[in-house]
C-alpha cells in the first residue's frame, strides 16, 4: 500500500472498531484481564475491622502498636500482540485477507487495552522479524500498531518491511535476530516470506522481563512450534489467534487449477472438480485445526478460531465469555 492508502485504511479501521470496542468490547476486555494481582501499597494503624491476618508483626514488634500491610490491586497490564505477516497471510478468498483480518483483531485488542489503561506492543514476524515496537500506553500507539501491521503484508525480506533499522531493540538483537532470518533462509533456499513462531515467541522471552498477556494471531502454518510455545505459556499468558479462509477447507469445482504455497512456491496442479481432492482438503483443515486446538488445550492455552470472511468482533467476545466462566469456577 501507498503511504496515503495506509493512512485512509488506518482511519476506516479506527471508525469501525472504535465504535465496537466502546459498545462492547473494553468492558468484556475488562472483566477477563484483571492485572497481575495485588501489590503492596504501604503500612498503617491497625483499626478495628481490620483484617487480623493482614498485621505486619515486624512493625507491630517494633512500634508497639498493631499496624497492618495494605495492598492494592495491580491493574495495569502488558499486552503483546504477535502478528504473522507471512506470505500466506495475504491469501483471501472473500472481502479481505487473513492478514487484512489480523490488522482488525489486533485493532480491537490494541484499543481494548489502551481504553483500559494497559501498555500494548507489537512484534510483527515471518520468518525473521518485520518490526517490535515495545510495549506503550495511549491511543495514537496503538493506532501506530494497527498502522504498521497494514503496511507489513505489502514488503518483502528485501523491501522496507524487513529492514533491522525498524526494528525498536538493542543493536545485539537486531544482530540475533538477522541472524535468524539468514539461517532459515539457507536452510530453506527461498527468499519468500516463509513463518518461524518459535523465533517470535524467543524473542518475546528476550524483551518481555515481566508476565504479560500474549496474543499470537496467525494462521499457524509453521512446524516445530509447540515446545517453544508451552515455555512461553509458563511464564506468559498466551491466547493463540487462528486465522481462517473458507478456501482453505473448500474449493469450488473450477477444473483444472494450479495451486501455489505461499510460503515455499511450490506449485501442485490439481483437479478441483474432483471429489476425492475435495474431501481430502476439508479434511486435512479439519484435522489441523483439530490437533492445534488439542496441543494448546493439553498444555493450557486458548485458542479462538476467527473466519478472515467474517466478523472479528464475535468470536473474541465468546472467547472472553468462556473464559469469564472458567475463571468464575
Amino acid at each position: 500500500m501507498l503511504p496515503a492508502e495506509i493512512a485512509q485504511a488506518v482511519k476506516r479501521i479506527q471508525f469501525v472498531t472504535g465504535r465496537q470496542v466502546a459498545d462492547v468490547m473494553a468492558g468484556a476486555y475488562l472483566s477477563v484481564f484483571k492485572g497481575r494481582g495485588m501489590e503492596f501499597d504501604e503500612v498503617r494503624p491497625y483499626v478495628p475491622g481490620d483484617d487480623i491476618r493482614a498485621i505486619d508483626w515486624n512493625v507491630t514488634a517494633r512500634t508497639g502498636e498493631p499496624h497492618i500491610k495494605r495492598f492494592v490491586e495491580e491493574r495495569e497490564l502488558t499486552v503483546m500482540l504477535l502478528v504473522d505477516v507471512s506470505a500466506s497471510q495475504e491469501f483471501g478468498s472473500g472481502r479481505r485477507s487473513k492478514l487484512e483480518a489480523a490488522v482488525e483483531l489486533s485493532a480491537l485488542l490494541a484499543l481494548s487495552a489502551v481504553e483500559n489503561g494497559d501498555k500494548v506492543g507489537l512484534l510483527a514476524f515471518h520468518r525473521g522479524a518485520d518490526l517490535y515496537i515495545p510495549p506503550r500506553k495511549g491511543g495514537k500507539h496503538a493506532l501506530r500498531i494497527v498502522r504498521e501491521v497494514l503496511s507489513r503484508g505489502t514488503g518483502s525480506l528485501d523491501g522496507p518491511a524487513a529492514r533491522p533499522g525498524l526494528l525498536e531493540l538493542p543493536r545485539a538483537l537486531r544482530r540475533w535476530w538477522k541472524k535468524v532470518q539468514d539461517t532459515r533462509n539457507d536452510t530453506t533456499g527461498t527468499n519468500r516470506r516463509g513463518t518461524s513462531i518459535a523465533a517470535a515467541l524467543e524473542m518475546c522471552r528476550q524483551v518481555l522481563p515481566r508476565k504479560a498477556v500474549i496474543f499470537l494471531i496467525s494462521d499457524f502454518l509453521d512446524d516445530d512450534y509447540l515446545k517453544v510455545l508451552q515455555h512461553a505459556n509458563r511464564k506468559h499468558d498466551v491466547v493463540a489467534a487462528l486465522i481462517t479462509d473458507p478456501r482453505e477447507a473448500q474449493m469450488p469445482p473450477a477444473g483444472l487449477v494450479t495451486l501455489e504455497d505461499a510460503e515455499s512456491g511450490r506449485t501442485r496442479l490439481v483437479d478441483t472438480r474432483s471429489k476425492e481432492f475435495r474431501d481430502e482438503l476439508a479434511q486435512r483443515a479439519k484435522t489441523r485445526e483439530a490437533t492445534l486446538e488439542n496441543d494448546l488445550r493439553t498444555s493450557g492455552m486458548d485458542l479462538v478460531v476467527l473466519d478472515a470472511s467474517g466478523s472479528m468482533v464475535e468470536p473474541l467476545l465468546a472467547y472472553f465469555r468462556r473464559r469469564e466462566r472458567r475463571m468464575r469456577r
